[in-house]
């Protein structure tokens, strides 16, 4: 498959884009012409643009793959609205190509709490969280009504806290919905389920919520 990577230098597109080629894929990491991107390989493009911002200069970059994952969001609340603008963007190229199957990263905060989910959770924990990341998570929200509201075959990954820790392709998935007592999940298995979920029909136009 041929697919285009947004945020490539980032943890989560990163493991994506090396994921991607060891499953022997064809790879177009897109990478901001200011950034440092070393990386190698005879099934790899790399696309520098100037920014996110606009749709134009992205769409040599989408166009002709088969599929466009996004693992572009903010660093910190004082990033301002980088998910949505940048989505934005990748959503108008893809339309003006022609693909129709995106994955993004976004957060499981924007998922429901779930039915079954601890008391303490419900009341305190979850509540704390979307307090403290309260600017990040009205930007993912306004990203993913923009997904959804879009002619894309979509799907959303929610992950809750992201660690480095290593690749175990192990983890817990709810489609539609926030998985149960799930507090954390490497970036290396975010982006396995992100590349797993392009070969699942059953994932399109779906929140797919994930935690070990």
């Amino acid at each position: 498959m041929k697919i285009t990577v947004f945020g490539a230098t980032g943890g989560t597109g990163g493991h994506v884009v090396r994921q991607a080629l060891e499953a022997g894929h064809k790879v177009r990491a897109v990478v901001r012409t200011s950034s440092t991107f070393d990386l190698e390989h005879s099934s790899l493009q790399v696309f520098r643009v100037p920014g996110l911002g606009e749709a134009e200069p992205l769409r040599d970059a989408v166009d002709g793959s088969e599929a466009v994952i996004s693992g572009v969001g903010a660093r910190g609340r004082k990033d301002g609205p980088v998910a949505s603008e940048s989505t934005r963007s990748m959503l108008a190229a893809l339309s003006a190509v022609g693909v129709r199957r995106f994955v993004a990263v976004s957060a499981a905060p924007i998922g429901p709490v779930p039915a079954d989910e601890s008391f303490l959770n419900r009341r305190v924990v979850y509540p704390m969280i979307n307090a403290f990341a309260a600017d990040v998570d009205a930007d993912l929200r306004v990203m993913e009504a923009d997904i959804m509201s879009s002619s894309a075959d979509w799907t959303i990954v929610r992950p809750p806290k992201l660690t480095n820790k290593a690749l175990t392709g192990t983890y817990r998935t709810r489609a539609g919905g926030t998985v149960t007592h799930g507090y954390a999940i490497s970036r290396a298995d975010v982006a396995h389920l992100m590349l797993a979920v392009l070969d699942d029909p059953a994932t399109i136009d779906q929140p797919v919520g994930v935690a070990y």
